[in-house]
């Protein structure tokens, strides 16, 4: 294991506009701003997958319409191939999309895609991108510890176009077979989050981690535990039981089985120690009886509190004006 450990160390050297949407609530005090943001975690179930009756094209307008109405500001997808992708993008145009295939580095395979609002927000060019959960993240469809296909995460960071205000948001889907690949994946995640450019900023990481609350890697990233006795250079907030402490129902995979809503938590909204969670759902929404995916959305509200700010607009103008100075 400790081979594997320092794999992951190596491998995580590696990494390096419409009408506005209203913002939520503003601190009033001119030197402080809150930056309050809503956010999705939703598996959507592979558009080719041979579901009968729960086929994509019998609710991809569901899913379109949980997204339009209550995706927020990011929504993570698992599961989702390209053609899903567009087909959502077209349904609900006020986002955005980053993400790539796991197979091809492009569009083949499942894509780990975020959306984001861009009403509200501006992707940074220079600060994002895919990953591959291995000893070498930069080699596209590499896999090293166990499971047998490609597993990813798809990261970026967004700036706040009325006050330049950042987020880091991480997206991903462990694998469903290899614990010591899900081990090996919460620790390169927390590295690469810990190692993010500037570490003050918010971070939101949530996918489908094919692991329970009380499992390693939950207990790793929330620092109630160690992998290989190491802890989590990250300490993370698991949003829903800051709201539902004592909450049992909490199967977030039906199988498309309706009414089935216990079981375990295996899909998870996690964010840094500073963010106050405000609200966190898991949707079982149906039609006539019909979920949307296999997997129940889930949703969270959090802000941080955060210094004065200027908006993405006035960091653009000095950023010119310092080009400018410097060509002079």
């Amino acid at each position: 294991m400790l081979r594997t450990f320092l794999g992951i160390v190596l491998a995580v050297s590696l990494l390096a506009p419409d009408s506005p949407r209203p913002q939520g609530d503003d601190n009033t005090d001119d030197t402080t701003q809150a930056l309050r943001v809503e956010v999705m975690s939703f598996n959507i179930r592979y558009g080719t997958a041979r579901d009968g009756e729960n086929h994509w094209r019998f609710r991809r307008q569901h899913c379109i319409d949980i997204i339009d109405r209550l995706g927020g500001d990011f929504v993570g997808l698992q599961e989702a191939l390209q053609f899903q992708n567009e087909e959502l993008r077209r349904g609900a145009r006020h986002y955005g999309v980053i993400g790539v295939g796991r197979d091809d580095g492009i569009n083949e395979g499942e894509h780990c895609t975020i959306l984001y609002d861009r009403r509200r927000w501006v992707l940074d060019e220079r600060n994002n991108g895919t990953f591959w959960l291995s000893d070498t993240p930069h080699v596209v469809g590499s896999r090293s510890w166990g499971n047998r296909i490609p597993r990813i995460v798809t990261w970026a960071r967004f700036t706040e176009r009325s006050t330049g205000n950042a987020v880091w948001v991480y997206n991903t889907h462990f694998d469903h077979r290899s614990e010591p690949a899900r081990q090996s994946s919460a620790v390169a995640v927390a590295m690469a989050i810990a190692r993010r450019a500037d570490q003050n900023e918010p971070v939101i990481f949530m996918g489908d981690l094919n692991a329970s609350e009380n499992s390693t890697i939950v207990r790793y990233l929330t620092g109630r535990g160690t992998i290989n006795e190491r802890t989590s250079p990250v300490t993370l907030v698991e949003t829903f039981r800051q709201v539902h402490p004592d909450e049992t129902e909490v199967g977030t995979f039906n199988g498309f089985n309706f009414g089935r809503t216990r079981g375990p938590k295996i899909d998870f909204i996690f964010v840094d120690e500073a963010a106050t969670v405000h609200d966190a759902q898991i949707i079982r929404e149906h039609r006539d009886e019909r979920y949307p995916s296999d997997h129940f959305p889930i949703t969270a509200t959090v802000s941080w509190d955060l210094g004065s700010s200027k908006s993405a607009d006035a960091i653009c103008e000095n950023a010119d004006t310092e080009k400018q100075s410097r060509t002079r």
